[in-house]
């Protein structure tokens, strides 16, 4: 499960906010969608954020997307996506095969999910968790186009995975994060993403969080 991440504001991450600041797109969906475009720190579901999905000659380009696809019984914002079944469900499978992205982020935090006496699930210490060794995690996502009168803007969602046995004991999902080396990989249109998800991190570092 993943909702919510931070983006600091650090050298690596300028790159991103600078190419989603310059975005045409960008004006017209804070004008139309009356939102802001989010380029540091706690960013949750419908945020408008920097994201990277192929730009018109396939290379990578920084786009403003909204964290969720609207569910089309409820219109309630669907942040996340379960890798094992992607491929398959009707809302995924066309984002799955053509339609991949990458969310830059500095980490993501987790709420621990500990067990109750009525067997639900309840809400223990939030952590926040980042790829070992790295100073980015690449959020791998999927991205369609959605409307909002003549409006046409793109939306992601995230991909999760099962967790990475350091940081299981806090959550039984994890987003599916790639390494800097795969992103371009991931995001071609006719690279198969079962292949790539293979070289998906999941040594984890985590901190729990004050306050």
């Amino acid at each position: 499960m993943c909702c919510r991440y931070w983006m600091e504001s650090s050298p690596e991450l300028r790159p991103f906010v600078e190419a989603a600041n310059r975005s045409p797109l960008r004006a017209k969906m804070v004008a139309r969608l009356a939102r802001p475009l989010k380029t540091a720190g706690e960013i949750r579901p419908t945020d408008m954020v920097p994201a990277v999905a192929p730009g018109k000659n396939g290379a990578p380009a920084v786009f403003p997307m909204i964290w969720g696809f609207s569910n089309p019984r409820t219109g309630a914002p669907l942040v996340n996506c379960r890798v094992e079944t992607a491929a398959e469900k009707p809302l995924w499978k066309e984002a799955w095969r053509t339609h991949r992205c990458v969310i830059p982020a500095s980490w993501y935090y987790e709420w621990e999910h500990l067990p109750s006496p009525d067997g639900k699930p309840k809400t223990g210490q939030k952590y926040l968790i980042q790829p070992k060794g790295y100073s980015l995690a690449y959020l791998a996502g999927l991205y369609r186009i959605e409307e909002s009168g003549d409006l046409k803007y793109p939306v992601f969602s995230v991909l999760t995975r099962e967790p990475g046995e350091n940081i299981r004991f806090i959550h039984d999902r994890m987003p599916l994060i790639l390494p800097g080396e795969a992103v371009r990989s991931w995001l071609r249109p006719d690279a198969n993403p079962k292949d790539l998800i293979r070289s998906a991190l999941t040594e984890m570092v985590y901190d729990p969080v004050s306050g």
